[in-house]
């Protein structure tokens, strides 16, 4: 049952290059921001929340990321964790929620939504590991319901990525590391015909600890055409990546402490998938002194093949109870804003932004029965078209030098058309939600804000689950969801910088939603939830008492309760994170990061939980020479033996009678290190 070992393969990495010297630009506002020196950017006067802010480049190359959606975890308070193989979009927690692979996370990347709609594995389903860390210019992070700019998801965050034109430098890289990870990348930014090429190379490959290997590959590319500056320019991307992976999901606590299986072993070593992504985007910005505009567009093929088995002999003591889930699809969209900037006397301003955003969203899903990845029979089969249409108008006005206020209102109207194999669970619907917000700033110091904010959220549920009359599965009638599931925000916030080198925020917030409804992808089927409370507190404090040293904590505790007054399984608790960060010490870099994800109820009664966890990874870099640099990555520096995600269910094993309810867990990965050697010029 056990498989051997992996076999060393060598990858055919093509870094054909440390090319000749390219002219470099640094006239880019993405790289201005970038090349800012000394303490993180300053957002009194910019954010409109204490919980608002934006990440640079230097950051985010500061921080030690196991996987692309650790980038993520630069928004004080987020986790990412992983649940199964490398390829599988991660699992998302913040302010109370467990946010399965994105629900109520909103994410984007360079104008396009990265959150996937009715989903076949789970709604606003999150798969960032096309990005390519290199070419982030920057992370923008809003969380709360509190801007009529965000729409779908957003109730609990949004988070937008935007690659830069141009870079400082061109780059060339080769990390090589334990347990079969290797990765090699390219990427430069030539002038081309009065503007810039930008183009990028990824090759990946990672085993992982697991028993069974990951196998995960990656090929991840990208070229981008663009003319002038990011405030006034425009710019055509393309992006194309494509992964397979092995997968080891979650087990069972009792075969692990029976010693019938290993921690790092798998029940079902046919489990796995593969994912493909291409995109065309464009964007065209123009600014002057009275006005700006932007203008943005985009298609994206997204493919995915899942199979999973998370119960193992529960449903078929013979075949097993893997499943698919594959999705196809096509999302095509188009963004505009446009805002007109108002100056009445000599201290009062007000920007007036209008926008609208259309979004389309073809797709082709299923579930199956299946074995060995082989199919077995069908659960459903659906073709969804869900076209949706926002309009919102923000006013964010200065009155004098102590007083802001930001006020908007949002509409949006979906419309979900299934065609489903059973002819019951066939048809259409449509919902429609306006959302207002409301914020309020006072500044009465020169260092310090207080900050009030108020607004209307939502997140869309499955379009199949809108129109379904019957679970597939059983035959049983079932309840339609609503289209769209409306939020309520409320937040309190401080932000002050009033002791020199020092940066703190702290904010008081309560988020409530009409209902926990989404669709279950597992099961093919709309579980309806009551409705739920959230209550949080998150502090964040940054400090760069010298040059080259600077410390950041931030620490978050939630309450998530179901109106009824029960738990909500897998909330997340408390959070924390400390991290401190060297540079510009001679040739020295470096940086230690402690990370604390929380115990959380598995079940409402809250009789059982989840242990806590915590991991320290860590970095040491060297400049060999003014172009070239050693960097050497240490993750779970302590070898905890903790868990990257818990959860509580019923399963059988083979050779047991019967179903046995228990906690089932994804280890996180022993210590390991990975050393990369970066050549620029």
């Amino acid at each position: 049952m056990i498989p051997s070992r992996p076999r060393i393969r060598p990858l055919s990495f093509a870094l054909a290059t440390l090319f000749a010297s390219a002219s470099v630009l640094a006239d880019d506002l993405v790289l201005q921001r970038v090349l800012v020196e000394g303490s993180r950017m300053s957002q009194l006067g910019i954010a409109d929340s204490a919980n608002a802010g934006t990440v640079g480049q230097k950051e985010l190359a500061a921080r030690t990321a196991y996987r692309p959606g650790e980038m993520l975890e630069a928004m004080p308070g987020l986790i990412a964790s992983q649940h199964s193989g490398e390829g599988k979009a991660n699992q998302f927690y913040l302010r109370g929620f467990n946010l399965d692979h994105g629900t109520d996370l909103a994410t984007w990347v360079d104008g396009m939504p990265v959150n996937q709609r009715s989903h076949a594995h789970g709604q606003g389903w999150t798969d960032v590991n096309f990005l390519i860390p290199e070419l982030v210019g920057r992370l923008d992070y809003r969380k709360g319901p509190y801007s009529a700019r965000d729409g779908d998801f957003a109730s609990a965050g949004s988070a937008e990525i935007s690659y830069a034109n141009r870079l400082v430098k061109d780059v060339a890289s080769a990390t090589l590391g334990q347990d079969g990870f290797r990765r090699a990348m390219l990427a430069g930014s030539p002038e081309l015909a009065g503007g810039t090429l930008l183009y990028a190379l990824e090759l990946m490959d990672n085993d992982g600890p697991w028993t069974r290997p990951d196998d995960y590959r990656k090929r991840n590319g990208l070229l981008r055409y663009s003319r002038g500056y990011t405030n006034n320019g425009w710019s055509v991307t393309a992006m194309a990546y494509r992964g397979t992976w092995n997968a080891t999901d979650q087990i069972p606590l009792r075969a692990v402490e029976d010693g019938s299986l290993g921690r790092f072993d798998a029940i079902d070593d046919s489990d796995g998938g593969s994912a493909r992504r291409y995109s065309l985007s464009g964007i065209w910005r123009q600014t002057g002194a009275e006005s700006s505009s932007k203008l943005s567009a985009y298609v994206i093929r997204n493919q995915l093949d899942l199979f999973s088995n998370f119960t193992y002999f529960m449903n078929d003591p013979v075949n097993g109870d893997q499943f698919a889930q594959p999705d196809r699809r096509v999302t095509s969209g188009l963004d505009a804003t446009q805002t007109w900037h108002l100056h009445r006397g000599e201290t009062m301003a007000s920007d007036l932004t209008v926008g609208a955003r259309l979004q389309n969203d073809n797709i082709y899903n299923g579930l199956y029965d299946t074995r060995a990845r082989q199919r077995l029979s069908t659960t459903r089969e659906d073709h969804v078209v869900e076209t949706s249409g926002g309009l919102f108008i923000e006013s964010a006005t200065r009155w004098n030098k102590a007083v802001r206020t930001m006020m908007g209102v949002r509409a949006d109207r979906y419309r979900f058309d299934v065609e489903s194999d059973l002819a019951a669970n066939t048809g259409r619907a449509h919902d429609t939600q306006l959302s207002p917000s409301f914020s309020l700033i006072l500044a009465p110091f020169a260092s310090t804000e207080f900050y009030l904010n108020y607004g209307h959220g939502f997140h869309s549920n499955d379009a199949r689950g809108t129109v379904a009359a019957i679970d597939p599965a059983t035959l049983y009638p079932l309840e339609r969801a609503p289209g769209l599931v409306r939020s309520r925000g409320m937040e309190l916030g401080l932000r002050t910088e009033a002791i020199p080198k020092m940066q703190t925020a702290v904010s008081l917030y309560r988020l409530d939603f009409d209902s926990e409804l989404t669709y279950i992808g597992d099961a093919g089927m709309t579980e309806a939830g009551d409705a739920s409370r959230r209550t949080g507190i998150e502090f964040s404090h940054y400090w760069r008492p010298l040059k080259w040293l600077a410390l950041d904590f931030d620490a978050a505790y939630a309450r998530a309760r179901s109106r009824n007054g029960d738990r909500i399984p897998g909330a997340v608790e408390g959070v924390g994170q400390l991290a401190l960060t060297v540079d510009k010490l001679g040739p020295w870099s470096g940086a230690l990061r402690l990370r604390y994800f929380g115990p959380r109820p598995l079940i409402e009664d809250n009789s059982v939980r989840s242990q806590g966890s915590a991991t320290l990874n860590g970095r040491v870099g060297y400049k060999i020479g003014k172009d070239l640099q050693l960097e050497l990555e240490a993750f779970n520096l302590a070898n905890r033996r903790d868990s990257a995600i818990d959860y509580y269910y019923a399963s059988q094993l083979a050779g047991e009678l019967s179903p046995r309810d228990d906690i089932h867990f994804h280890p996180i990965e022993p210590r390991s290190f990975r050393l990369t050697l970066t050549k620029t010029w």
